[in-house]
C-alpha cells in the first residue's frame, strides 16, 4: 500500500523530537553538535543560515551522512547530536527520520529558520554577490 505525505510526516514527527531554538542553543553550547540547514540553496542565499551550521540540501542529506558514500561530509558522525532545520520544519522532520533510519541516534528538529532568527539566534549572512 502506498504511503501518503501525511503518513510520512506523522512517522517523522513521532521519531524525531521537536526542540525550540533555546533548547538548540543549549545543546550547541555543550559541543558535539552538528546543526544542518536542509533548505535549498536559494533560500539560504536569501536569508543566511544559523551561525555555525552547515548547509546540506534535503536532496543530498543521505549522501552526505553516509560514510560509505563518495559524497560523505566528515562533519557527520553518528556520535554527534544532529539538529536539523528548514523553513517550517517539514523537511527537517523528514530528514531527521532518514538520519534515524541510518543509525544516527541523537537527532532533533528545530523547525524553521524564521523561529531561530526571531528568537535572536546568531545568523551567518550570505556573501554579497560580486565581493
Amino acid at each position: 500500500m502506498a504511503t501518503s505525505l501525511k503518513q510520512m510526516m506523522e512517522s517523522a514527527n513521532a521519531a524525531v523530537p521537536k526542540i525550540t531554538p533555546a533548547q538548540a542553543r543549549e545543546m550547541m553550547a555543550k559541543g558535539g553538535t552538528l546543526v544542518v540547514d536542509v533548505r535549498d540553496a536559494p533560500e539560504v542565499e536569501t536569508t543566511g543560515k544559523v551561525a555555525g551550521s552547515i548547509h546540506v540540501s534535503r536532496g543530498m542529506l543521505e549522501f552526505r551522512a553516509d560514510p560509505d558514500s563518495p559524497y560523505h561530509d566528515r562533519n557527520f558522525a553518528k556520535g554527534k547530536t544532529v539538529i536539523l532545520y528548514c523553513a517550517s520544519g517539514g523537511r527537517a522532520a523528514l530528514g531527521g527520520k532518514a538520519l534515524k533510519d541510518m543509525g544516527y541516534a541523537n537527532v532533533y528538529n528545530m523547525g524553521g529558520f524564521k523561529d531561530w532568527a526571531e528568537s535572536g539566534g546568531a545568523i551567518e549572512k550570505p556573501i554579497e554577490k560580486g565581493m
